[in-house]
């Protein structure tokens, strides 16, 4: 199976709100991974799941950037939006990593994150713990070094909390360096390194 074509289907099948659909891209034993919610979904459990899904979400996506493939692999970006009250849309992103038995999958791993308006009094606290220009760099460094020395990123259960942790930083202020010193925020970041990770061993795979 071309990799563009069973993208475009996997993608063209959540559209549709097809959870048959979509479920038929896994093997007999294959699996779907929610990684932000730790859950893995078997395929005789996803159409259920996919039906409350879609009965209580009504979104619409597309894909974002290309599809990049190796022997047994495809991981692809995808951009997601639903329309919110006063006709406006949210839209967020996502990464998904396919590894290939024949022409499905046997597992579909989904890196995701939900935009989230946070109230103002949230925002009026984390606007208190502001960090020195110093702090920042520091926190920075550690992160950076965390990522690119220890590749801490390729553990799939890395939350902010275990960050912080071994940061020896709290959430909140692991939270404002993320947001302030990268531009980013803490899914993004760390998808950032896991989408490298990907196009890395999908082109040692490419390479003869």
């Amino acid at each position: 199976v071309r990799a563009v074509d069973f993208v475009a289907s996997y993608i063209d099948a959540w559209n549709h709100q097809d959870p048959n659909c979509i479920a038929d891209h896994l093997t007999h034993d294959g699996e779907y991974f929610d990684v932000p919610t730790a859950r893995h979904h078997p395929k005789p459990e996803l159409t259920q799941y996919l039906s409350d899904f879609f009965s209580e979400n009504d979104h619409h996506y597309a894909l974002a950037g290309e599809v990049m493939a190796g022997e047994n692999t495809i991981a692809f970006q995808y951009r997601g939006t639903f329309n919110v009250s006063g006709g406006d849309s949210i839209t967020w992103f996502g990464a998904e990593f396919v590894t290939l038995e024949g022409d499905q999958a046997v597992q579909i791993a989904d890196y995701y994150k939900y935009p989230r308006e946070e109230s103002q009094e949230v925002a009026d606290k984390y606007a208190k713990s502001g960090l020195s220009e110093d702090q920042l760099e520091t926190y920075k460094n550690k992160l950076s070094n965390l990522m690119e020395q220890e590749r801490i990123y390729l553990n799939p259960s890395l939350t902010l909390p275990k960050l912080s942790s071994m940061v020896h930083c709290p959430i909140n202020h692991l939270s404002q360096v993320i947001n302030a010193g990268f531009g980013v925020s803490f899914f993004d970041y760390l998808n950032s390194y896991r989408i490298g990770e990907a196009k890395k061993i999908l082109s040692d795979q490419l390479d003869p």
